[in-house]
């Protein structure tokens, strides 16, 4: 018996991990400019870095992550071609936050068998929302692990780097007393808070290709929305004529809304954010109506309608509004940050989240109907 038909009886299918590849290749080759340097399959990813020269004091970011259980979903589905979107989203968008512009990226899919067709739809996702955002899809991994998992399952996870100007760096530090909290739409759940949604179903009895009349699609195909991109708008945001204007974002992620916010924040200063400027999509309504519970009992698991903040400078927020606005974000103000203490009443501060010692941040007032 050959070393490679032992792998087979062990269930690793070479054969079919090289045709994915071979499937994918066209799409991540779409991804790649001048600046990467080789093709698809090579051992690592070659980067030219010389254009930060430019930089006078170039730094790199980086983040990586993953999707969650979200993928459940995709798998019961067999729909696998947005999931992709979805670790961009993720993994790109952290970038961002600092004022990075996403560079490359690369991406780890571990699976319980090879199926071509699948992870190429899994890959082609990925590649075309890293053309979407401007970044280079430079590398990858599939691995089969029989025995350890499913034959159909499987979890995606990325990294990625980027690169700001030292001078230019978003964060804390540059918020001021008065900045206008600008609040940017999702398009939905995202990839956030998928372990709640599966238990309410599953409680409610629903299955994922069952219909709902008020969201007006399959469960499925609700759950499924992908992931709103904001790195390439962003990224021409604060190269435009406002981005001076921009002193922090936050990627609204798992933690929630205000322990986001808070995270870029500076200790001693503190934002209520309005909940009557906006109106959560159908889909969070329609979810808490099963679970029996409020939309401000979730505000700590699921975005409810927020996938970013802007904090700007007061005297711009009019013009950041419009230019994301023009650049395909929908955008309004929903807070202002002030230093000092919280004024006691109204609710509890959600003060800085994931290690960071940041400002206080909570939600006041009723959502808009």
């Amino acid at each position: 018996m050959s070393a490679n038909s032992s792998y087979a009886a062990a269930g690793v299918d070479t054969a079919a991990g090289d045709l994915a590849v071979e499937l994918m290749k066209e799409a991540v080759a779409a991804t790649h400019g001048p600046n990467v340097l080789g093709g698809v399959g090579g051992f690592a990813g070659l980067f030219d870095l010389s254009f930060a020269k430019q930089f006078e004091r170039p730094l790199l970011a980086t983040s990586t992550d993953g999707v969650g259980t979200k993928i459940a979903i995709a798998q019961a589905l067999d729909k696998h071609d947005t999931i992709g979107q979805d670790l961009v989203g993720m993994v790109v968008d952290d970038i961002v936050v600092v004022g990075a512009k996403p560079l490359f990226m690369t991406d780890y899919i571990a699976c319980g068998k090879v199926v071509p067709e699948r992870i190429a739809a899994i890959v082609t996702g990925i590649a075309r929302a890293c053309a979407e955002t401007g970044t280079a899809l430079v590398g990858g991994e599939t691995a089969e692990h029989p025995g350890l998992m499913g034959a159909d399952d499987y979890d995606v996870a990325g990294a990625a780097v980027g690169v700001v100007e030292a001078s230019l760096a978003l964060g804390a530090e540059k918020v001021r007393d008065g900045d206008a909290v600008v609040a940017i739409a999702s398009s939905g759940l995202h990839s956030n808070g998928f372990s709640l949604v599966r238990h309410i179903l599953s409680g409610a009895g629903i299955g994922y290709t069952d219909a709902s009349a008020e969201l007006g699609t399959s469960w499925g195909e609700a759950l499924l929305e992908p992931t709103r991109l904001y790195s390439g708008q962003l990224v021409e945001l604060l190269a435009g004529e406002h981005g001076g204007a921009v002193h922090a974002l936050s990627h609204v992620t798992g933690g929630g809304i205000a322990a986001n916010l808070a995270r870029v924040l500076p200790r001693g200063s503190y934002a209520e954010v309005d909940r009557a400027t906006w109106s959560p999509a159908p889909v969070f309504r329609v979810l808490n109506d099963l679970a029996g519970t409020t939309l401000e009992s979730t505000e700590g698991t699921w975005n409810l309608g927020i996938g970013f903040f802007a904090v700007v400078d007061a005297a711009s927020v009019a013009g950041v509004v419009s230019a994301l606005d023009a650049l395909g974000l929908p955008a309004w103000q929903t807070g202002t940050v002030r230093f000092g203490t919280p004024p006691a009443g109204g609710g509890a501060w959600e003060q800085g989240a994931k290690g960071v010692d940041g400002g206080a941040v909570r939600l006041v007032g009723g959502y808009a109907g």
